[in-house]
């Protein structure tokens, strides 16, 4: 009787359900990280606005209420152009900023900016002048 090598069809399926079942539990894993790092972006672009609103309020000393809301708000105002937020998941239409600024009270100036992108997980990203993120 001839010796044959190889796998059977049972061992070759036993392989594929292992596979399939570390490739369901790993693809949602990856998918977190995958936001997360696309989020990289758009914190980076909320803290360059924040870094814009301190040193706009530390030259002009006020800040003015009609500048809370979107881009078209704030966004000249802060020295920005709108080509500034093209990034690869978000542009300048995904921020609003909501400040005040009151130079009798402590703090003197306080901001909200909130970034929102439905295409990821969490869909909305906040901002305080106090440097604390939270997200929803």
């Amino acid at each position: 009787m001839e010796s044959r090598k190889g796998f059977t069809l049972v061992e070759l399926m036993v392989v594929i359900l292992i596979v399939g079942i570390l490739a369901a539990v790993a693809i949602p894993i990856m998918r977190g990280r995958i936001d997360s790092a696309k989020w990289s972006e758009g914190r980076s672009m909320m803290g360059t606005v924040a870094s814009a609103i301190r040193a706009y309020v530390a030259e002009k000393d006020t800040w003015d209420a009609g500048m809370d809301g979107g881009f078209a708000n704030w966004g000249t105002q802060l020295g920005f152009r709108d080509e500034d937020f093209d990034g690869t998941y978000f542009d300048s239409g995904m921020f609003d900023v909501a400040a005040d600024y009151d130079p009798n009270s402590a703090p003197a100036l306080t901001f909200t900016i909130t970034g929102t992108n439905t295409d990821l997980t969490p869909n909305e990203y906040t901002l305080t002048e106090a440097g604390a993120w939270s997200w929803q």
